[in-house]
């Protein structure tokens, strides 16, 4: 399905909607689609910025991005806002540089995406691939990898308690940890480091994403 006829059938969709109701789509593609009762429009790096808010924020790495839907990229322990809620949209083929977080971190994968946890106990990384609808838990200052082995963007959902993107604790790299001389943070990131692969999308992955693509054409609103 066309992004310009699933607009449209957003759009339909959203003529009722109350005075601030949003409508997102996030769409097996990984394109993502916003409608509200004035209109429907893409959210994308190369689209136009919508209302104040609803830009699109570098996340942790150039060319990957983040859209706030609870909290923003302030928050801290400082300004707290309980808890933060963002969209983040993962360019194709690549990764984030590993990093470990200050509060624990929940991510719902809605593509092809693998995770690399360093295992303190057992001094090893873990890869775990992820799955459109797999959510991981990470716990706090965990050094990880996170990666999409998609040809496409790479839709995530990402809620975490008490650091948005701009404090200087939501994503601690090798490096920031050895200038803070923490020698095992840095040794473990290194480690991640390291290890981290991007993987690839199986045969039978790839089968299944067309027969999701299919399946959202015939929920389309229409």
């Amino acid at each position: 399905m066309s992004v310009r006829s699933g607009l449209l059938g957003l759009e339909r969709l959203a003529r009722s909607l109350p005075a601030g109701v949003d409508l997102y789509q996030l769409r097996p593609d990984g394109r993502v689609l916003i409608a509200d009762r004035d209109g429907a429009r893409e959210l994308g790096p190369d689209r136009a910025h919508g209302a104040a808010g609803e830009e699109l924020l570098r996340f942790i790495d150039e060319g990957q991005f983040a859209h706030y839907l609870v909290g923003d990229a302030k928050t801290s322990p400082e300004r707290p806002s309980n808890a933060t809620y963002k969209l983040g949209i993962v360019a194709p083929h690549s990764a984030f540089t590993p990093h470990a977080h200050g509060g624990e971190h929940l991510v719902l994968s809605l593509g092809h995406a693998a995770c690399g946890l360093y295992d303190a106990e057992r001094r090893r990384v873990v890869d775990v691939p992820l799955t459109p609808g797999l959510l991981i838990r990470i716990p706090e200052l965990m050094p990880h990898s996170f990666a999409n082995r998609g040809s496409g963007p790479l839709n995530i959902l990402a809620a975490n308690t008490g650091f948005g993107i701009d404090h200087e604790d939501y994503a601690i790299t090798a490096a920031e940890a050895e200038r803070r001389e923490d020698d095992q943070l840095a040794a473990a990131l290194r480690e991640v480091e390291r290890n981290q692969r991007a993987g690839t999308v199986s045969t039978r992955e790839r089968l299944a994403a067309r027969l999701r693509r299919f399946a959202a054409t015939l929920e389309t609103p229409r």
